[in-house]
């Protein structure tokens, strides 16, 4: 299902597609594998699968030239636009991976207070597996996919997000991660 509509919007862009591929796969992969290691969490794991590899569907949509994308939105509204396209897909469960995946989640304080180019509502992941899927993304850059950020590298990346960005990531470090070091 997911290779299909990546396929349908990244036929004419291979750069990009492989770009998109190689970045959720590593995604989906982190997010399975402590899934797998937490069994009496129940998560969907067909879900979590396909939530990852579409999360970052709308990135096409955005000017981003350095990861070859060549639309004219900012790249801050990529969630935002994969998820009114996984709408329109009939996929509104992934559409919320999709539009909450930003940092940690971007609260309607936040989007305000930083005049962010979005609509002024909460787009924070709330189960599991939108959480789980949030922090997976945070260790893999688009524009490094050989890289595999260490925690501190994630906490640092997340700080220009504010204070409840880094705090959040922090407590996922220990639930996600088995990290001893908040």
């Amino acid at each position: 299902m997911w290779q299909e509509l990546i396929d349908k919007y990244y036929s004419d862009n291979e750069p990009l597609r492989q770009i998109l591929l190689v970045h959720s796969r590593a995604v989906a992969d982190m997010a399975l594998d402590i899934a797998r290691k937490h069994p009496d969490w129940a998560l969907d794991e067909t879900f979590l699968e396909e939530a990852a590899m579409l999360h970052d569907i709308g990135v096409y949509l955005t000017d981003a030239p350095g990861i070859q994308c060549f639309g004219s939105e900012p790249y801050i509204r990529h969630g935002l636009l994969g998820g009114q396209l996984l709408r329109r897909e009939g996929l509104p469960r992934h559409a919320r991976v999709a539009e909450r995946h930003t940092g940690t989640g971007l609260t309607r304080e936040a989007i305000l207070r930083q005049q962010l180019p979005l609509p002024a509502e909460d787009f924070t992941p709330e189960t599991t597996e939108e959480q789980l899927i949030c922090f997976a993304d945070k260790f893999f850059s688009k524009s490094h996919l050989e890289r595999l950020r260490t925690p501190e590298q994630v906490l640092q990346s997340l700080e220009k997000f504010g204070p409840e960005s880094v705090a959040c990531m922090k407590a996922w470090l220990v639930r996600f991660y088995d990290w001893d070091n908040p």
